[in-house]
This record gives C-alpha cells, structure tokens and sequence, in this order.
C-alpha cells in the first residue's frame, strides 16, 4: 500500500484546510518544492499534490509552484485541481505530472475522462470527494445527486488507473478514515481506491494494514503529518512490513 504525503496549494503555498473551507486555511510551508523534497527525502514514493485554487477557478492556479515541486524532487506526482480539459491533461503530463486527478469535470463530462484515459493509459485517475454519501464538486462548494458508488461504476471500463476517495467530513480535522465508506466503494468497482479524507495517527496506519484494507490502493495524509502525528518511517516499515493484494 502507497502512503501518499500531500502537498495542497494556496496562494503558491503549503497549507492545510478544514472540511475544504478556503477560509480556514493553516500555512504549513511557504516553500511548496522544499516540502516536496522532504517528504522525498523521509522516503515516500509518491506525492499527491491538489492546486486548491485551480479546483475553485476550473483552471490551473498555482502552476509555478507544482512546476517548481516537479523540478525538484524525482519520486512521482500524482496532481488534482482544475482539471477540466485536455489542453490542461496536455500540459501537466508534458511537464512531468505521472498521474492527473480528475474530479468535478468526471461528474459534469464523463467522456473527457474516458478520452484522458485513452490518450494516457496509468496515468488519469478520478477523484470522488463525497459529503454525507454524495459527490462534491467545484471545490467541495456544491454536492450533486450522484453517490460515489454511482460515479465509480461509471469509468469501470475506462482505463481509470485509481479513484481516490475523499470524505470532506473528515478532511483536515483529524477524525480517522472513514473505513466502512472507503471500503463499500473499493468493494463496488474493479479499480484500485485511494483512501483520503481525516488519516489522523499511527492507529489508522495499523487499521490499513488489516485484512479487509488489502484491497485499497493507498492512502493520503496531510495535516497528520505536517503536525507530527505520524512518524514517516514507522509509518512506511508498517505499510511496507504487510503483504498487500494486488488491487
């Protein structure tokens, strides 16, 4: 299982929000490509990076600072945020970007995604951030109709390479992953699931390494780590220490 530390851009800076609001951001790093190479250098192997910023606007943000990220570190980034066309698919994966994150335009345009997917095999996957079991989007600020089940079962045979799921609820707080939620959706699709959304101790890296979680493809963290919850080494022994099924 992948743990993925995340760097989320504001105003070209780390920070952190609660349940997604811009207006309760904490800045953890004015230096976004400093804070990439340290999660590089405590061993990660991947980086998950959201443009804030972009997923509001519709369109790319904080690109100077993913483009300094992807100048400074070699493990891969996957990037989420303003995705909503294929110029911008075009773009990040010729910069460097190994795997876009595709969220609103997946519930709005289906078929951009299954034609992302097409273009750039292993390296479109869809975001499904869910408030009280809907899917969200434009940044969280409107919830649609649609469950994230529903939206998952929609790219089954589209290429997606990974969804990652993101319980807003729990984003930012601290709260622990919403397992059961995570797992219902890993359970209903074929493609390999990304929990995200309140990862908050060493306790909820032991939960991941149980049975039933072996069908997940990985797990982001963010304010745990920046806040010194979770101790990056025993964090990667304890994930690497598991054997995983292949999702």
């Amino acid at each position: 299982m992948i743990l993925y530390p995340a760097i989320d851009l504001k105003d070209g800076r780390c920070v952190r929000l609660i349940q997604g609001d811009m207006d309760q951001a904490t800045v953890f790093n004015d230096d976004p490509a400093a804070q990439a190479a340290s999660f590089e250098a405590q061993g990660f192997s991947w980086l998950h990076v959201v443009d804030l910023d972009g997923a509001f606007a519709g369109k790319p943000m904080n690109a100077a600072a993913v483009e300094g990220i992807l100048k400074r570190i070699a493990i891969p980034v996957q990037l989420g945020g303003g995705i909503r066309d294929m110029k911008t698919v075009d773009g990040w994966i010729a910069k460097g970007v190994s795997r876009v994150i595709i969220g609103t335009a997946a519930v709005r345009d289906p078929a951009f995604v299954r034609e992302a997917a097409r273009l750039y095999p292993g390296k479109v996957a869809v975001g499904i951030d869910a408030k009280d079991g809907l899917v969200a989007v434009e940044g969280w600020a409107q919830t649609s109709t649609l469950t994230a089940e529903d939206l998952g079962r929609r790219f089954e045979d589209a290429g997606v390479c990974a969804i990652i799921y993101t319980d807003i609820a729990r984003d930012g707080i601290l709260k622990g992953l919403n397992i059961p939620m995570t797992l219902a959706l890993a359970r209903a699709v074929k493609i390999p699931v990304i929990a995200s959304g309140g990862l908050a101790s060493m306790a909820d890296i032991e939960r991941l390494t149980q049975p039933d979680c072996a069908i997940l493809g990985g797990a982001i963290s963010g304010r745990a780590l920046y806040d010194g919850r979770i101790d990056p080494d025993q964090a990667l022994a304890l994930l690497r220490s598991v054997k995983r099924e292949t999702a």
